[in-house]
């Protein structure tokens, strides 16, 4: 690990102008990971650009200094980059349009996801409970200070990525660096107001519609459900602020496996997967063309057939949670 960090300082040090790039579908740990390297990188005195190729959802894009660092894509276009770092993206496509500019620049991947294809010049692809820590070391090798507002934005990412420490990726180091960060005046008590406690009411709304599209198969062990385009704009809810709600399926007593499958755009829909104990539902996102974590994972698919994306996808996984036995 050291030796990969090492590598890519270097890479850091050759240069003046540096892209930092998250991914697609962003969530907490993407927008930490881009806002705090972006910071610490800035803080080296490099030149900066942090893009997402996608919108941001509302409740990140609150969150401290996201609107002022992290730009749509077009920031870049005239953007000199002699280096793209990518944060938290498994694979080419799910960081958009910015791959393209990687054919022009070195580039270097940081990220979490077993998963990950390494396609950067320099890869460092680690099994840490979020990637956010993984910035934070690097950052930390670079000898940068770390006031209250970049320890702020590192903790995110190591908070949501974890459950709020709930998630079986909690292990000691993310306490070590959570400990570390709060100490440096990270604000654990602001990060959970946003994240957790600041719902609007139409999500609650939809939450209603969306357990009566509810089902439940193989003795209740898959729940799984829908949100389509007609069920946001019944609410006034945008598709980039649409809820998941997969942690809620998968909370049900016996659910092992839980699915939701989000309409995003007419007919393209971004299926989230969550697994409570044993079954690796990265196996099913790498089937379908997605990625992610053994517990945590994901892909999207265009469709015009909803019940069928959703049989197939249940049949996938009853398939193999047979091989299990």
């Amino acid at each position: 690990m050291i030796r990969t960090i090492e590598a890519i300082i270097g890479e850091i040090n050759k240069v003046k102008n540096i892209i930092v790039v998250g991914h697609i579908m962003p969530d907490g740990d993407d927008i930490s990971s881009v806002l705090s390297l972006t910071m610490g990188l800035e803080k080296f005195g490099k030149n900066v650009r942090a893009v997402i190729d996608d919108k941001i959802p509302g409740y990140l894009e609150e969150f401290p200094f996201v609107k002022e660092k992290i730009k749509s894509y077009d920031c870049i276009s005239k953007f000199p980059a002699e280096l793209i770092i990518s944060v938290d993206a498994s694979s080419p496509d799910r960081i958009g349009r910015v791959y393209d500019h990687f054919k022009y620049a070195r580039s270097v991947v940081i990220d979490h996801h077993a998963t990950n294809t390494y396609f950067g010049n320099v890869n460092w692809v680690d099994r840490f409970g979020a990637t956010a820590q993984m910035v934070l070391r690097l950052n930390r090798m670079l000898e940068i200070e770390y006031d209250s507002d970049l320890a702020t934005a590192n903790l995110l990412g190591i908070a949501t990525d974890t459950g709020f420490f709930r998630y079986s990726n909690t292990d000691a180091t993310v306490f070590e660096d959570v400990a570390w960060l709060v100490s440096k005046g990270g604000k654990i008590g602001l990060i959970s107001n946003m994240i957790l406690e600041n719902k609007p009411l139409e999500h609650l709304k939809l939450y209603k519609d969306f357990l009566d599209e509810m089902k439940l198969e193989n003795n209740n062990s898959i729940a799984y459900s829908h949100i389509t385009l007609d069920m946001l704009k019944k609410y006034n809810i945008l598709p980039k602020d649409s809820p998941s709600f997969v942690g809620e399926l998968r909370a049900i007593k016996g659910v092992e496996v839980a699915i939701t499958f989000s309409e995003a755009e007419p007919n393209v829909y971004h299926v989230s997967m969550r697994s409570k104990d044993w079954f690796d539902v990265s196996k099913v996102a790498v089937h379908f063309g997605g990625g992610g974590h053994p517990r945590a994972a994901g892909f999207s698919k265009e469709t015009d057939n909803l019940e069928k994306l959703e049989k197939d996808v249940v049949r996938t996984i009853m398939s193999l949670m047979e091989s299990y036995k």
